[in-house]
C-alpha cells in the first residue's frame, strides 16, 4: 500500500507539442469517446487511479488501461511540467494529455473546444475531493491547469465541489496571443 502511495505521488517533467488542433464533437456538442481514444497509464498498485478510471466510465468513457512500472518515462514523454505530475496520465488520441485527477466533465469541455496552443490539462498531486480521491467526506477546492508547450501552463478552472455536482465556476483559459 505504501509503495502504491509513493508511486501515486511521483512527479516528473516536460511534454510534446500537440498536432494542429481540431474539435471532436458528438451531435450533442460534447466530445465523444471510444475505448481506443483515451489511454490511462498507471502503476498497477495505484488504487486511486482505479477509482478515477471508474469516474471516467461513469461519465460514458471507456478508457484503455496500461499498467506501467516506469511512469516517469510517460510523464517525460509528454513533458509534464515539474510539480504538475500525479499518479496517472491519460492520453487522448495521441494529441492531448490529462495528468492526474481531472474531472471527466472538464475533459469533455476541453476536447469540445481545445485552446489552439494547449497540449492538455493537469490536476497536480492528489487533491482531496477530486475524482478518484473523494469518499463522500471532506472536499477541498482545487485548480485545473492548462498545459502548454515548453513546460508552460495557465490556470484553466477552479473546482469548488465534488464531481457528483457541477463546479460553481466555469473553465477559463487565456490565449497566448
Amino acid at each position: 500500500m505504501l509503495i502504491g502511495l509513493v508511486i501515486c505521488l511521483s512527479v516528473s517533467s516536460a511534454l510534446n507539442a500537440a498536432d494542429d488542433s481540431e474539435t471532436y464533437e458528438s451531435e450533442s456538442g460534447e466530445a465523444s469517446f471510444t475505448e481506443e481514444d483515451i489511454t490511462v497509464y498507471k502503476h498497477r498498485f495505484c488504487f486511486c487511479c482505479k477509482d478515477w478510471i471508474e469516474h471516467l466510465q461513469h461519465a460514458g468513457m471507456s478508457p484503455a488501461v496500461v499498467n506501467r512500472g516506469d511512469m516517469g518515462v510517460i510523464k517525460s514523454q509528454w513533458a509534464i511540467p515539474q510539480g504538475f505530475g500525479s499518479c496517472h496520465t491519460a492520453v487522448w488520441r495521441d494529441r492531448y494529455v490529462f495528468e492526474g485527477h481531472v474531472p471527466a466533465r472538464i475533459i469533455r469541455k476541453f476536447l469540445a473546444n481545445p485552446p489552439e496552443d494547449a497540449i492538455g490539462l493537469s490536476v497536480p498531486g492528489m487533491p482531496e475531493g477530486s475524482p478518484g480521491m473523494y469518499d463522500g467526506g471532506e472536499f477541498e477546492p482545487y485548480n485545473v491547469y492548462l498545459l502548454l508547450p515548453g513546460g508552460d501552463y495557465r490556470f484553466y478552472a477552479r473546482i469548488t465541489r465534488a464531481e457528483d455536482g457541477e463546479s460553481s465556476e466555469s473553465p477559463k483559459h487565456s490565449s497566448s496571443e
